[in-house]
């Protein structure tokens, strides 16, 4: 969990910025575009560009030097890969210079079914590939397929296998009722990791007064779709 002694509202444009993933993910987005929407949640200061991972050589001189990383999301956006593709995607994408932290999905449907040790051993896995590189993994976990208990036990899997971050969503979920980040599912996975394992509210958040009550709440990391940012740091 972050500590700071400053509120949200109090913080600069560029101070909530360094909270945010600039999603850039949308599969029917152009390459020119892609430079374009990096550029510019480099120039806010964003903490990283989350991309698909076909992306990274194009952007890598984008980001080189600046405050900001790359984040690439591996099996995205289902989770539903074998651990050892997920294994091998994650190192790929680790090896890469500017990679601050590496996203992967969860396998939601075995969480649903209670499978948690194979969770916990597809997550390990991730987990190691990433840390062989000196990277961060965040676990994206599509928690409005889930319930609360299922939340907690998946958090619980993320810690045990030694993720650094858990997270609530893809933002690319249909067929249910899409809350995201919400503050009570935000508040169960922080209360349920302590300070094991950091928080990334993820979905859902568009408006300044939500980033500002995710990160008031303690959380080390919200994602934010690129046609949102400017709003959400109240620049716009």
């Amino acid at each position: 969990m972050k500590i700071t002694d400053k509120k949200a509202e109090e913080m600069t444009a560029r101070e909530l910025a360094a909270y945010i993933d600039y999603a850039v993910l949308k599969p029917d987005l152009t390459p020119d575009e892609i430079i374009e929407l990096a550029k510019e949640g480099t120039e806010l200061g964003c903490a990283t560009i989350c991309i698909n991972p076909g992306y990274l050589e194009m952007l890598e001189p984008i980001v080189k030097g600046t405050d900001t990383g790359l984040c690439p999301v591996t099996d995205f956006p289902f989770g539903t890969s074998t651990t050892e593709s997920k294994a091998v995607q994650v190192e790929i994408v680790s090896k890469f210079e500017t990679v601050k932290e590496v996203d992967v999905v969860a396998n939601f449907g075995m969480i649903r079914q209670g499978m948690y040790k194979e969770v916990t051993a597809d997550i390990k896995a991730c987990a190691d590939a990433a840390h062989r590189y000196g990277k961060e993994l965040k676990v994206i976990f599509e928690t409005d397929t889930l319930t609360r208990e299922q939340i907690v036990e998946a958090c619980k899997c993320a810690v045990e296998a030694g993720a650094d971050y858990v997270k609530t969503s893809t933002g690319f979920l249909t067929g249910y009722n899409g809350v995201g980040a919400a503050p009570e599912t935000v508040k169960l996975m922080l209360d349920t990791v302590g300070d094991r394992c950091k928080v990334k509210g993820s979905g859902g958040i568009r408006t300044y007064e939500r980033l500002c009550e995710l990160v008031n709440m303690g959380v080390d990391r919200v994602g934010v779709g690129y046609s949102s940012v400017r709003k959400v740091i109240g620049l716009d």
